[in-house]
């Protein structure tokens, strides 16, 4: 009963989060700052009508929306590999117990970057104290990467991050690390980590459990306390990168047309795939919001985090002088979610109450 109750606060808080987090991304700066600083801009409406009047253009963005629906209705409907994806499945379930420890490093390793390169959070965000910026990246990340204090390293990168935002809306930019400090903050240290070691020591009949003053008195009960939410660590992953997706394609690229075309021009994309540079910008700003827009609802959350980490690569890795250190996160998130699936709360799960129910019904009786 104490879990269940405990739900509907937990809801409360994503929620209110989800509200702040897509409150901010009309004011955000977008990720193509990165390489393409100065670009000219462009009338969001006259872009998006001119653009989607082309017959071309719509029937391309028609027929790959069809095949997208097709293909999820085919895959309900077929099921195959149904072996494949099940080994799959058992063998991400096997690496839960390392997650902590992948969190760890997915937040821990652009904080150390970030400390060192002298930005807070995100490469577009230097603050007017370099000191203290490099500081707070080098001493947060490192402290999480060592896995010490972790749960409240993670408590204090969340609220830096989140003062940060509120007088500085440009970090939204670099939102994955709300969702990534709090799995951390519920999980904590894992292992291998400083935490578990300390834990061991002070668990057990040593010279050092007989010093410790906070294993008993503070770690277990605190621990005992937020034990209930973490089941819905995919959930606050999901949503998380879901936001950030869905700010990906509307808010920089639906609704910052100028830098995106400044993109497509500056690396010559409409060689790599022959179309007109407005298609390349509302096909990827939709195929950014599909995908989100799937984590959100945890419809085929580990196919939407597969194909994540492949925009991911491809686009990243593909653009020669972007800070790919400041990415770090989102790759590691998404690989998280490969780890986790998409939790309760989600259409995966009520996809499958559903075929437990549908294979109840149909095994046989015994008479």
């Amino acid at each position: 009963m104490e879990q269940r109750g405990s739900f509907p606060r937990l809801g409360l808080l994503v929620s209110a989060l989800v509200f702040v987090l897509v409150g901010a991304t009309g004011r955000a700066s977008a990720h193509v700052k990165y390489v393409a600083p100065g670009s000219e801009p462009r009338e969001v409406v006259e872009f998006l009508v001119t653009t989607l009047s082309d017959p071309f253009t719509l029937a391309v963005l028609g027929v790959g929306g069809a095949s997208v629906v097709a293909a999820g209705a085919v895959y309900l409907r077929v099921r195959p590999a149904r072996r494949d994806v099940a080994v799959f499945r058992t063998t991400m379930n096997g690496y839960r117990d390392l997650l902590p420890w992948l969190l760890r490093l997915s937040v821990g390793l652009p904080l150390v970057g970030a400390g060192f390169s002298g930005y807070f959070f995100s490469p577009v965000v230097e603050l007017s104290v370099p000191t203290v910026t490099r500081l707070f990246g080098i001493g947060v990340g490192f402290l999480l990467l060592f896995g010490f204090g972790t749960r409240i390293v993670a408590t204090f990168g969340l609220v830096a991050y989140l003062v940060g935002l509120a007088f500085e809306p440009a970090l939204f930019l670099a939102v994955e690390y709300v969702p990534g400090f709090l799995a951390i903050a519920l999980l904590g240290g894992g292992r291998p980590s400083a935490d578990h070691v300390v834990a061991r020591l002070a668990a057990e009949d040593t010279v050092y459990s007989r010093i410790d003053p906070f294993y008993r008195a503070v770690a277990l009960p605190f621990v005992r306390r937020v034990q209930p939410y973490t089941s819905v660590v995919p959930v606050v992953l999901r949503v998380g990168l879901g936001v950030s997706f869905v700010y990906l394609g509307v808010a920089q690229k639906l609704m910052n047309p100028g830098e995106a075309l400044a993109v497509v021009a500056k690396y010559d994309l409409t060689s790599v795939v022959s179309v007109a540079p407005e298609l390349w910008v509302v096909g990827a700003g939709l195929t950014e919001v599909l995908v989100g827009v799937a984590l959100l609802a945890g419809a085929f959350t580990r196919g939407a985090a597969a194909v994540s980490f492949l925009l991911f690569t491809t686009t990243l890795f593909g653009l020669p002088d972007d800070p790919v250190l400041a990415h770090i996160s989102l790759f590691g998130l998404v690989s998280a979610l490969l780890i986790t699936g998409a939790g309760p709360f989600s259409v995966d799960a009520w996809l499958h109450d559903a075929d437990e129910r549908t294979r109840d019904v149909s095994a046989p009786t015994a008479d």
